[in-house]
């Protein structure tokens, strides 16, 4: 009997000295973690930049192999960079000013042309507030072929991830110990303001993307027309251009 009841209060001081942690954010693990690494890295605007590699800090902290959420987090953000270099190319300097700001199209796009590996390079291995998306969506807009920019961008990417996983194994336990019992009750809450967020952003960023794909048509089809209306055989299809 006293060996049961000091059992139990072994259990019950382990489990007071437990530290709290974020289930839902355990529960992703390395197919959410990949996941959030796509978008992040994409069109779509996430709520929290560097998004991932908080959750991969915190997986790899709270005893998550290094060796397995690393490379899920390359593997997303590369998926996710690819996806957004492929829209830059594919919309040229109409994507370009339809998802950079003004203010900042003039020197990103003299940025991208002048220093075609760093300015790739350099944003995707930096964290936040350095943006991504303008570099990527410029890079497929100018030029910067697909070999080149999978090959700069994937090695950013993979010293980047790395180094934030090292940091997990190195710093992991401190890291685990700084979520306090506050912190811990409103997880379920930001979990559903995160949640919502990222839904508004995948919203906004498809409905981008179809505006954009919209544009492309009507501008081919301005084309056509022109270029029609200068053939007095088709003329007659298209009389509201000028011959």
């Amino acid at each position: 009997m006293n060996r049961l009841v000091q059992n139990a209060t072994v259990a019950s001081a382990a489990g007071t000295h437990q530290p709290p942690v974020p289930h839902w954010l355990t529960h992703l693990g390395p197919l959410g973690l990949f996941s959030i690494a796509v978008i992040d890295s994409s069109v779509i605007p996430l709520p929290l930049p560097g998004s991932t590699d908080l959750l991969l800090l915190w997986l790899v902290a709270h005893s998550g192999d290094p060796w397995l959420l690393a490379p899920c987090a390359i593997a997303g953000s590369m998926l996710g960079g690819y996806t957004t270099w492929h829209i830059g190319r594919r919309g040229g300097e109409g994507a370009l000013r339809h998802y950079v700001p003004a203010r900042l199209l003039g020197r990103i796009r003299g940025w991208v042309k002048r220093h075609r590996i760093l300015a790739v390079f350099l944003p995707a291995m930096l964290p936040p507030p350095i943006p991504l998306l303008p570099f990527a969506l410029a890079a497929g807009a100018l030029g910067v072929s697909r070999h080149r920019f999978l090959a700069v961008y994937g090695a950013a990417r993979t010293l980047r991830y790395s180094f934030i996983a090292w940091l997990g194994v190195i710093y992991g336990r401190r890291i685990v110990n700084m979520w306090s019992g506050a912190i811990q009750k409103w997880s379920t809450p930001l979990l559903c303001v995160f949640v919502g967020l990222l839904v508004v952003g995948g919203c906004y960023g498809i409905w981008k993307v179809r505006s954009l794909g919209k544009a492309e048509a009507a501008e081919k089809l301005v084309r056509r027309g022109i270029a029609a209306g200068s053939n007095p055989a088709t003329e007659h299809l298209y009389p509201e251009l000028p011959a």
